[in-house]
Order: structure tokens, then sequence, then C-alpha cells
């Protein structure tokens, strides 16, 4: 005896499902023969040539329907769009009287001809019909209204956007405009790939699973493999192994992967999310900087068909060259205050007096993080790289080849969002090695996101790594961007979410 709790409609449908196959009728066939999708007919239907659509096969799900005796008119939706389907007694027979025994939101596959209707509607009149899918649980339907003017508003069928990201399927099912978010999703990530292979960079894998975390400053999560029994970490950057294969000699590998980071989440973070980094010998970061605006100018307009798009009512430009600003002319710019040379303990002061939290025990790269955050960041709009960093918030960039205490680095922001970051990626062994220890250092004084030293790594650098510029890519962060979405539950199919409570859960908390 099954354990799950069934409505009402649930068990009519199963009942249902159950006569179905009393009359032979199996509700799960293995396929179906498909010739046209919804779209296409729509498109190419001509009342001067009918005849070229005079055989055609579909399938697609039960989105509406409304009988009328002995004919019936229902809509089915495939990943095009929808179509409406005629359904004739006459015509179908046996089949139309079992059609009592189908539900919106079943799957079925239909042959005819293409025909407008007296009010003018492009449908399928049917010759056949084969039910593909009996759907057990009813799912949410949006209703459509034809404006004055002729255009068509829809009403969410699902409220409750929490319930759109937890069921997903249910959402694109309800929703299917979203699907134009994803596809535009991995068009950026097809565009983004091109421009690197045209230019004979190589793609490649690197581990998810690592003995030691590294390439950023940030918290990973913990795992224990039984065999080897060790701990090991997931991801929290592809950086240190992508350069260990520019010491090993390719000169310009990339990777599209997913990084893990045990950190909270808002609007612009999930624990799981897609970033591209990629390493190019010989080069520093002007040389990418310029290789990044061009690439996202060729993204945008490929994708977009524009060098402008709109996010949240504001028109951004794409349009070369992006705006270039260095980091320290901006903090005098939005706080003020000369922050150059500043020891920890007076960068602290500082943070306080310009009202901006910070804790006691931050680190002097913490602190000026925060800053930034909260005082620069809002600012940067339109597309602008930032530029020339305090060493104390790159540890894994060069040192300026001028300026001393600065280091070779820029990110891009857009809508006071980070997109991007870059480096001339710092290849001094020496060097490299303090500062890691210098992270050590600052870890053991309590701040946990901070870099632990890799010996394997140091010992690539030790090898010889090349003069190397490298730049990582926010995928989720882009795609909002030009999918104007505000939140990164949007552009992913399936966002970590809290654990629903159940009634019996809430039930036990006394909730």
């Amino acid at each position: 005896m099954s354990s799950v709790s069934r409505n009402d409609q649930e068990l009519h449908r199963i009942e249902e499902l159950h006569e179905l196959r009393t009359l032979g009728i199996e509700p799960f066939p293995a396929s179906f023969d498909r010739t046209h999708h919804a779209q296409h007919i729509l498109s190419t239907f001509s009342d001067e040539s009918p005849d070229v659509l005079a055989s055609v096969s579909v399938a697609g799900r039960i989105m509406a329907m409304r009988k009328m005796g002995k004919a019936t008119f229902c809509h089915i939706q495939d990943v095009t769009g929808r179509i409406q389907i005629y359904l004739k007694k006459d015509d179908l027979g046996d089949v139309y009287e079992n059609f009592r025994l189908f539900d919106i939101g079943d799957i079925i596959g239909v042959e005819g001809f293409v025909f407008r209707t007296r009010m003018g509607e492009i449908s399928l009149h049917a010759r056949t019909l084969t039910l593909l899918t009996k759907c057990i649980t009813p799912i949410p339907v949006g209703k459509e209204e034809v404006a004055e003017d002729g255009t068509v508003v829809r009403y969410d069928a699902i409220a409750d956007k929490e319930q759109r990201y937890r069921r997903r399927y249910l959402d694109l099912i309800a929703n299917p405009q979203i699907k134009d978010t994803f596809i535009k999703r991995a068009r950026i990530i097809s565009s983004m790939r091109r421009f690197f292979d045209d230019r004979g960079w190589l793609e490649v894998e690197t581990p998810i699973l690592q003995p030691i975390y590294g390439g950023a400053t940030a918290r990973p999560f913990v795992t224990h493999h039984n065999a080897l029994d060790v701990e090991l970490y997931l991801r929290i950057a592809d950086e240190l192994y992508l350069k260990r294969l520019i010491v090993g000699g390719f000169e310009g590998v990339y990777e599209i992967s997913k990084n893990f980071r045990n950190e909270g989440m808002d609007k612009t973070h999930n624990p799981e999310y897609t970033a591209m980094e990629i390493y190019v010998a010989y080069k520093d970061y002007i040389w990418m900087m310029e290789m990044t605006e061009e690439m996202l100018h060729s993204i945008v307009t490929e994708v977009c068909s524009s060098v402008e798009v709109e996010y949240q009512g504001t028109a951004l430009s794409f349009a070369l060259p992006f705006a270039r600003a260095r980091m320290f002319d901006l903090f005098d710019e939005h706080t003020g205050k000369n922050l150059r040379g500043l020891s920890r303990e007076q960068l602290l002061a500082t943070a306080r007096e310009l009202n901006v939290g910070v804790d006691s025990t931050a680190s002097a790269m913490k602190i000026l993080d925060e800053i930034f955050s909260v005082l620069v960041q809002p600012h940067l709009i339109q597309p602008t790289f930032v530029m020339d960093y305090p060493v104390e918030m790159s540890p894994l960039a060069k040192a300026h080849r001028i300026e001393k205490g600065l280091v070779e680095r820029f990110e891009l922001f857009v809508m006071g969002k980070e997109i991007a970051n870059a480096f001339s990626e710092l290849n001094d062994p020496l060097d490299q090695r303090a500062r890691l220890e210098d992270q050590a250092q600052i870890r053991a004084d309590g701040d946990d996101e901070a870099m632990v030293v890799d010996e394997d790594f140091l010992h690539a650098i030790e090898v010889g790594l090349p003069p190397t510029a490298g730049l990582g890519v926010g995928i989720d962060r882009l795609v909002m961007l030009l999918t104007n979405n505000d939140s990164i539950r949007d552009v992913l199919f399936f966002p970590q979410m809290r654990p629903e409570k159940s009634a019996s859960n809430t039930a036990e908390s006394g909730e």
C-alpha cells in the first residue's frame, strides 16, 4: 500500500489511467513520430497553399480544453509554443469517446492537416490522436488575456516564486517564456567558448575534488574520501590547476566550470555557481583588459543583437572601449579619504569614521574590500574596469611594475556588481610563497576565508611560470545582466534552497 497521500483530483486521474488500460490504451507508450513543432506550423501556414501542411504530426502537453459535444478544441504546448487542436467525433470515432479520460497536463501526439478556423486561428484538424503520457498530478495553468492593442497579457500560474524555484519543471510548463532566459544562457556560454576556440586556446578540465583548495579567498565545502581516508574540498576556483598547465607548456587554457563556496546566499550568490577562467602565456593585465572588453562586446552583439541592453530600467552600453579607473582614485572620489599606505589599524579607524561596518579583527584586505563594496561599487553602473589594487587584496597578482604596494589587477563592474577579475599573474616563486604564508597567518588569526599554502603549486611556480595573464568571469552574473534578471535564482534551473518544511515537521516544531 502506497504511503503517498493523494487528493481527489489525483485519485480521479489514477482511476482514469486504470480505465484507459482496461480499454487497451497504453498511457505511456515508448515513442511518437513527430514531424513539426507548433511555431514552425504557425509561421509557415499559408491560406493560399494549405496543402503544404496537409499531413503533419505534433506532440505536446494539453494546456487548455473546450469540449462541445461532438467536437473539442484544445491547446497543446511544445518547446516552441502552443497550437490549437481540433478534435471531431466523426473523424476519430471511439478514440474521441475515450478523450473523456484525458486531462489538462496530459501529453498527446496528433496527426492531421492544418487549417484556419472561422475565428482566424491556425489550427490542426486531428485525424489520429495518441496518448503519450498520462499526467497524474494536476499542473498549474496561467491565464492569458488579449488587450485592446492585441498584446497578450499573461497571468502567472504560480504566485509563490519560491515554489517556482523548488519545482522548476512546473514553472517551465506554466510559464514557458522563462525558457528564453535559459536558452540565452546557453547561447552566452556557446558564444564565449567560440571566441576562445577561434583564437586557439584549449578548453580543459581540472579537479573538482581537491586535497588543498585555493585560487580565491573563500570558505570551502569539505568531504571525506573513504578509500584514501583523506579530507577533500570542493573547488572554490580553477586558478592554481590552470596555472600548472601553463607551467607544463600550454600557452592558452580555459575552463567553464562549477565552483562551490560554503558562504552566504543572496541575490548574487549561490553556493554552487558557474565561472570561466582563462590563462594566456606571455600576456599581461593590460592585454587581458582589452581582450575582455572585446569578448564581452562580441557576446553581447551576438546574443542580444545590439551593443546596448536594458537592465532593470537602466540602459547599459557595451560599446568599446569600456571605462577605466584606478582603485585608489575611486577611493579618493567616493570617500574623500586617501587610503594609500594605511596600516590595518588606520584602515579600521577610517572605516568607522566612514560608517562602514567591519569587524574589529578584520584584516586590512577585508577592511579595504568592505569600504570599496559599500562606498564605491554602487556608483559603477556602466561597464568599468577598476585597476591597480593594493597588494593586501590580491595575494596571487604580480606586483605593479611602477607603483610599490600595488598589484597588476583589474575587476570589471557593471551595475555595481563584479563580473570579472583578472591579474598579471604572480610568477616570482619567492614572492608567491611569502604572500601565501602571509595569508596563512591571517587565517591563523581568525579569517577562515584566507588562503592556505599549497606546496605543490609553489613547486610548479618554482619550475617556472612564464609571464601570464589570467581572467575569471562569473557566468551567472553575466547571464543576469543580459537577461534582465536581478536574482541569481532566476538564471539557475535549480538554485539552492532551504529545506521545505513539511506539515508534520511544522507540527512537531510547534510552529
